[in-house]
């Protein structure tokens, strides 16, 4: 057994709950690249190569939630979805801060966040992010050029090809796409996350995971978030 497996099997705990999966994490010692608090929205900064953080619903919400995910991480792809119905619902009462988090044995997440991030600075990171997440399974385990042309293809897609193709590739590997994912992994390391996807709320871990399936997640999350409501009033 070589090195890379035993790090495999003893520091990665792939837990399978209700089909939604998460990956348990080595605790991460490494600390955050500035002194910025991990539980504030940034915008576009020197840090994070001029990129703000990413928001769903008002950033200026009562309530905020803190979200650090994989794109090529299964359970994310999974609660994806949930996630954005209820920030739909709650309307301008709620927000989520959206965060990377690259898991090291996943060859493709740092291409797929760099995708993402290259679609934003175009006006289509919700929708690019959506799409990749939604179409996981294509390009999870692509090599990279198979990699390059589905988000080629996506990126066309939601742009209905009205979209800066060259601009989109070019963008993908600037620096300050990768000074945004730099950012993200140094705010998660901040806030020292156990498991993708992590959820945060007022600066505490929200542990959800034993409310796999969306119906238990989503009464899970709007008794949380309506208790918050409540207390801000």
């Amino acid at each position: 057994m070589d090195k890379a497996t035993r790090i495999i099997i003893f520091s990665l705990i792939a837990v399978f709950i209700g089909g939604v999966i998460f990956i348990k994490l080595p605790k991460n010692s490494s600390q955050p690249t500035s002194d910025l608090d991990p539980y504030s929205f940034y915008e576009g900064i020197e840090e994070n190569g001029g990129i703000a953080d990413h928001v769903k619903g008002n950033k200026d919400a009562k309530v905020v939630l803190y979200e650090y995910a994989d794109y090529q991480c299964p359970g994310c792809a999974a609660v994806n979805p949930w996630m954005n119905e209820l920030i739909e619902e709650y309307g301008d009462q709620v927000a989520l801060v959206y965060r990377v988090y690259l898991l090291s044995y996943h060859d493709n997440a740092r291409a797929a966040a760099s995708a993402v991030e290259a679609a934003g600075l175009q006006g289509y990171w919700k929708e690019y992010g959506d799409l990749l997440f939604a179409n996981q399974s294509e390009w999870e385990y692509a090599s990279a050029s198979d990699r390059g042309d589905l988000f080629n293809t996506y990126f066309n897609y939601v742009t209905e090809n009205k979209g800066d193709l060259a601009k989109f590739q070019s963008d993908m590997s600037s620096s300050e796409v990768s000074s945004k994912i730099d950012f993200d992994l140094a705010m998660a390391n901040a806030v020292k996350i156990s498991a993708t996807p992590s959820l945060y709320l007022d600066g505490e871990a929200i542990d959800w995971y034993s409310n796999s399936t969306k119906a238990d997640f989503m009464a899970f999350m709007r008794n949380l978030i309506d208790k918050k409501l409540a207390e801000a009033k």
